[in-house]
């Protein structure tokens, strides 16, 4: 008797436990399923049949590629790799599709089920739907993206809004900014959005050939013009008929290569190499240069009716240190870039690592950002760019700056952040307070900088308490 009223507790225990653990499990924000040895579901909570709109019953048995129908089924299943290595994934971006034939971002997260005496009986996949980060993440790259160029700086915008009537104009444009600011991206944005956007686009680095091969380069060549000219070669101009021909570092080409660029710009034809006929030339022109071309004009380097002609709308394109509010940004988006290159999945960079870059002067501009989240790629093997993983002129500029403020305590003239913060909030208000002295305590320009509201920053000196001083700049230009 007592033998069968103990079974029967143990029954009811194990039953119980059972309904607890799926209780559990439906109350679970996250999709979670399991599968035994032959990938067959055996469990499947309330938030999995929400986001893949398969009914739990539906899905116990199947096989859990029939339910998910993710990306990486097919060859890169993350959860057979971690029943093979015993391995973790954390946080893996994948899509799925579901009942309506529609792809859903996910994060998936995979880990060996085991049961009480350690033998591996199936596995686990927690999975959470990323559609409203995703629409968040489109929505912000609809505010700030505008032809492949990222940016909130006010700057910035303004080319932005004149950028399509630009476009449309056909007029001659010259691009100036310094290596890096994204000439050519600028360049590419008037051919898409100009009438000429279904012909080629040509892109020519002026300084990168000799003016004898830039000259046969830029026209083409008629057989028998030189020694090696056994055919007719056709040049950048006829290559770019109809479209638009981007001749970039236009401030590096000698004096006699300018008279005969200026003559195909005024008179809309040229010469091949050995040619005895002009050739017509429908070509829309867009030049860009890092020099400032109007002071080689005064040295008599450039000559000023080819400046004139070619300086019809100029675009001037501020330098990354002008415009330090789009380094998260741009860092996010070579973080994502180069996750796809790569196929890696790391997440972000800590507010440490944030500052370095901040701190940076940028003298390559975009390019150079770029060049540091790649080598931060390589070295990092984990889910956050950490300063370890910085190139190491940074990071030795970062350690040479706490020595510092180790030996001259409160001494940070520069407004640089102290190595003795302990928790991210006190990072946070360092980093703030660093961005206040550079811009002499101005909480407008502050906000600029940070890529934030005024209400905003006012809110975080609240909550951080940080004081002002009763001098500030905010009675100066903003």
């Amino acid at each position: 008797m007592l033998v069968v009223a103990k079974k029967r507790n143990n029954e009811e225990n194990k039953l119980l436990g059972q309904d607890d653990a799926r209780t559990i499990l439906d109350s679970v924000v996250d999709g979670v399923f399991t599968v035994d040895s032959q990938w067959r579901i055996t469990s499947f909570n309330r938030a999995a049949a929400a986001i893949t709109g398969i009914g739990q019953e539906q899905a116990i048995g199947q096989r859990c590629s029939e339910v998910l129908r993710a990306s990486i089924c097919e060859g890169h299943c993350a959860l057979r790799q971690t029943m093979e290595d015993g391995k973790p994934v954390v946080c893996k971006p994948i899509y799925i599709v579901n009942t309506e034939g529609e792809r859903i971002p996910i994060s998936i997260s995979t880990a060996l089920l085991k049961d009480s005496k350690g033998n591996i009986i199936g596995g686990v996949e927690t999975f959470r739907d990323l559609s409203l980060v995703e629409q968040l993440r489109k929505e912000l790259e609809r505010l700030y993206t505008f032809s492949d160029i990222l940016s909130k700086n006010h700057k910035m915008h303004r080319l932005f809004d004149i950028l399509p009537d630009v476009a449309q104009s056909g007029s001659i444009v010259l691009i100036e900014g310094e290596s890096g600011t994204g000439k050519e991206l600028f360049a590419r944005a008037i051919h898409n959005l100009s009438y000429r956007r279904d012909k080629p686009f040509v892109a020519v680095n002026c300084a990168a050939l000799p003016d004898t091969l830039l000259e046969s380069e830029l026209f083409g060549y008629k057989a028998g013009a030189f020694t090696d000219a056994k055919k007719d070669r056709p040049g950048r101009f006829a290559l770019a008929e109809g479209g638009t021909i981007f001749l970039d570092e236009i401030g590096d080409i000698s004096p006699a290569l300018q008279v005969r660029l200026l003559r195909v710009l005024q008179e809309k034809v040229y010469e091949p190499l050995g040619g005895t006929r002009p050739v017509k030339a429908d070509v829309r022109v867009v030049t860009a240069t890092n020099k400032n071309l109007g002071e080689l004009v005064k040295q008599n380097v450039f000559r000023e009716d080819l400046y004139y002609r070619i300086n019809v709308v100029k675009l001037v394109l501020p330098p990354l240190r002008e415009r330090k509010e789009d380094i998260p940004l741009l860092v996010e988006h070579f973080i994502g870039r180069f996750n796809k290159l790569q196929g890696k999945n790391i997440n972000g960079i800590t507010p440490e690592g944030l500052s370095i870059v901040m701190k940076c002067d940028f003298p390559g501009n975009v390019r150079e950002l770029q060049n540091i989240i790649e080598h931060a790629f390589i070295l990092c093997h984990g889910r956050m760019i950490e300063p370890k993983h910085l190139p190491s002129h940074l990071y030795a500029q970062r350690s040479s700056t706490a020595q510092l403020s180790t030996h001259k305590k409160g001494e940070q003239e520069k407004g640089e952040l102290s190595s003795t913060a302990t928790s991210l909030k006190e990072l946070e208000a360092q980093f703030i307070i660093s961005a206040l002295k550079r811009n002499n305590w101005n909480r407008a320009a502050t906000a600029r900088e940070l890529g934030i509201n005024k209400s905003t920053l006012y809110r975080k000196l609240k909550s951080l308490q940080i004081e002002l001083p009763e001098k500030d700049g905010r009675s100066r230009r903003q």
